[in-house]
C-alpha cells in the first residue's frame, strides 16, 4: 500500500475506532489528540524499507533494520506490536507528556498499517519469524492507486457514518448486535423462502 493509502486508512481507523468506542480513552478523547497521533505512527513499519517515505527520512534508522529483517518482517508481526504496546506501558505516570487518548492513537495508526497491509497480494507476516503471510487481498497496489484511494476514502465515509453511541465492542456489543442482525435476515429469507 502507498503512504498516501496508509495515511487514509489511519484516518478512517481512528474515526472508527472514536465513534465504536473501542476503548473509554478512544471513546472520551480528543479527537485532536487521536487522529494526529495515528497519523504520526501510521507509516512507521516502513522504517524498514529504505525507499519508504519514513526510511528515505531515516536512512540511519532504516537502512540497518532492512539489513536485520528485510522489508514486512519484524515490523509487520505481532511482535512488534506487542513490543509497542509494552513501551507504552513501562512505568509511565498517568498524564504526563503523552495524554491516554493519544498513546492508543499512536498504537491504532501503527496497528491501521499492518491492517492495510494485509489486504494487499503481499500480505504481512504477523507470526514473524515464521514466515506465513497474512493476506486478504483485495488492494493490488502494482496495477493502479486509484483503488487503493477509493477504498480508503469510502471507508472514511463508512467511519463518519458510523452511529456513535452504539453499544460498545465486546461479547454484548455491537459486533454481535450486527451478526445476529445479519443473521436474523437471513433466517426470516430463509424461512419465506421455504414457506412458498
Amino acid at each position: 500500500m502507498t503512504a498516501e493509502g496508509h495515511l487514509i486508512f489511519a484516518i478512517a481507523s481512528a474515526i472508527f475506532a472514536k465513534r465504536a468506542e473501542l476503548t473509554p480513552e478512544l471513546a472520551n478523547g480528543d479527537w485532536w489528540h487521536v487522529i494526529p497521533a495515528a497519523l504520526l505512527t501510521c507509516l512507521l513499519p516502513d522504517i524498514d524499507h529504505p525507499k519508504s517515505l519514513l526510511g528515505q527520512r531515516l536512512k540511519w534508522i532504516s537502512q540497518p533494520i532492512a539489513r536485520a529483517f528485510g522489508h514486512r518482517g519484524f515490523t509487520h508481526s505481532l511482535l512488534a506490536i506487542i513490543a509497542g504496546l509494552a513501551l507504552f506501558q513501562i512505568n509511565i505516570p498517568r498524564g504526563w507528556l503523552v495524554p491516554a487518548d493519544a498513546l492508543q492513537g499512536l498504537v491504532l495508526g501503527y496497528l491501521s498499517h499492518i491492517v492495510a497491509d494485509m489486504l494487499t497480494p503481499a500480505g504481512v507476516p504477523l507470526l514473524w519469524p515464521c514466515r506465513w503471510r497474512f493476506r486478504l487481498p483485495l488492494l493490488n497496489s502494482q496495477k493502479s492507486n486509484q483503488l487503493e484511494r477509493v477504498l480508503c476514502l469510502a471507508l472514511v465515509g463508512y467511519a463518519i457514518w458510523f452511529p456513535p453511541g452504539m453499544t460498545p465492542f465486546g461479547p454484548s456489543g455491537w459486533p454481535t448486535q450486527v451478526i445476529n442482525t445479519v443473521q436474523g435476515n437471513l433466517d426470516r429469507l430463509i424461512n419465506k423462502h421455504i414457506e412458498h
